[in-house]
């Protein structure tokens, strides 16, 4: 007789987390909003940031899922489609939003100066590209106490699209007859450029930048991002132990303000967030469809942040209780009328040949950002 299931599916344990994890931006991110000399809403004295932790556990979601969906279906012009129907509507959505209607009733230069400004159309286009990512916007928000991005959010989507291509480097050289270990290879790279550079929360470390694009911030979320690659492939050899992440956690805790810290934090976030997206309580599937809908809430989050702070609100407390809630709505919103409707064009792309069987013990994982919450 089959034992009844005891966890969620892992499509609501992944949802979920993403939720959580971009309220949890959300809500880091208030502090230095009404405080640029913060860089998060702990104490100084804890040398952490709650927001930093959950980009580590977003990219590594995503190192996981990514490399489940090549594995499912190892196309690579089908996978590129699919990557940018996931990430590139929503993007455009927001970005435009804030141009074309944010930034003309809020900027404090003329209409005619606004419109007439090079760079209103350097972030509209540059932005968008995401490569060429822009964070000032004519006007806009200067008289707030962090005046120096219109949507400090958007910083992590060019990082999350590297991820996407080491997905699909990894799986045309293992199609063309390397091994798995490759992606080892590709860790240890990461790790010991990660070491160099010494990127942190609050610093973007060595390396130098690619346009706006740090080197050594984006290093340092490949790092968990592989290694949720790894996890996937090399699932029937790594178990998933609950007590293992709570010892990794730990592990974390005792060697944040230490050297290896870093390294701790990258283990601890990747296993820790697979692992409990993989055992997520069965009770808590009934709210399944209120929990999609992360990356809308994570890429609208700092413009509403701004606007409630431009409204008049300098409390962070405050900040918090209005923008979370916002930020959830405009999620819901993005989730509903313009991811769900994008992601079903998926179903015109060609099937494949040869639909590849998933093995048996290997859970499910559908679409869902990120982000930094992008799936």
């Amino acid at each position: 007789m089959r034992a009844p299931k005891v966890h969620a599916d892992a499509n609501v344990g992944f949802a979920w987390l993403r939720m959580l994890g971009a309220v949890t931006v959300v809500v880091d991110h208030s502090a230095p909003l009404l405080d640029p000399g913060r860089l998060t809403i702990f104490p100084a004295s804890w040398g952490m940031s709650p927001g930093y932790i959950a980009l580590m556990g977003f990219f590594a979601m995503s190192g996981y899922q990514i490399q489940d969906s090549w594995s499912r279906d190892p196309s690579w012009w089908r996978f590129a489609a699919r990557r940018l129907l996931r990430i590139l509507p929503p993007l455009v959505v927001v970005v435009s939003v804030t141009v074309l209607v944010i930034g003309p009733l809020v900027t404090s230069l003329s209409q005619g100066a606004y419109w007439s400004n090079l760079q209103t159309w350097r972030y509209l286009v540059g932005t968008i590209v995401l490569f060429l990512l822009q964070h000032r916007l004519p006007g806009v928000f200067d008289a707030n106490p962090y005046p120096f991005s219109a949507n400090g959010a958007l910083w992590t989507l060019p990082m999350e699209m590297l991820g996407y291509a080491l997905v699909l480097v990894a799986g045309v050289l293992i199609a063309l007859g390397l091994t798995r270990g490759l992606l080892l290879v590709f860790l240890g790279v990461l790790v010991y450029a990660d070491t160099l550079w010494q990127a942190t929360f609050g610093d973007h470390g060595g390396g130098g930048s690619l346009g706006e694009l740090p080197l050594g911030s984006t290093v340092a979320f490949l790092v968990p991002f592989v290694l949720g690659m790894i996890l996937h492939s090399f699932r029937h050899r790594i178990p998933l132990r609950p007590w293992a992440a709570l010892v990794l956690l730990a592990l974390y805790l005792a060697l944040n303000q230490t050297p290896a810290g870093r390294y701790a934090l990258a283990l601890a976030a990747a296993y820790g967030a697979i692992t409990l997206a993989t055992h997520w309580p069965k009770r808590l599937e009934r709210f399944e469809p209120y929990v999609y809908g992360s990356y809308g809430t994570y890429i609208w989050g700092f413009p509403i942040q701004q606007l409630i702070i431009m409204a008049g609100v300098h409390n962070v407390a405050a900040l918090v209780l209005l923008a979370v809630p916002a930020a959830y709505a405009a999620g819901q919103l993005s989730w509903r009328f313009i991811e769900q409707p994008t992601l079903r064009l998926r179903r015109h792309l060609p099937a494949p040949a040869v639909k590849r069987p998933a093995p048996a013990d290997a859970p499910t994982v559908q679409m869902e950002p990120a982000g930094t919450p992008v799936r």
